[in-house]
């Protein structure tokens, strides 16, 4: 397979990741996402700015989240999200440790 095939292969790969994450599944709660799997939309959506910004194109966390959600994150938390019970949130805590990083 030659690298662009390869290239639009994955980039369908993740659109298709993106819709079901963003159309099919917005009842999938962020913070369950990131306990079972160690990421989630979130992580999705920072790995679009580092690769915007690893191009020189600039992008803060706000706009690469508006432009992977689709809407703002104020706007997804009141349409999609859910609370969190303190068991869940402390394992997100433990999880967002082990797979980010320290929290900013």
């Amino acid at each position: 397979m030659d690298d662009q095939t390869k290239i639009e292969l994955e980039a369908a790969a993740f659109r298709a990741l993106r819709e079901h994450l963003m159309e099919k599944r917005t009842d999938v709660q962020n913070i369950d996402m990131m306990n079972l799997a160690g990421f989630c939309r979130n992580c999705l959506s920072r790995w679009y700015q580092e690769a915007a910004n690893e191009r020189g194109i600039e992008m803060d966390k706000t706009q690469a989240r508006e432009i992977f959600y689709g809407m703002t994150m104020d706007d997804w938390k009141a349409n999609y999200q859910t609370d969190a019970s303190a068991e869940t949130q402390k394992a997100f805590e433990k999880s967002f440790a082990e797979n980010v990083g320290p929290k900013d």
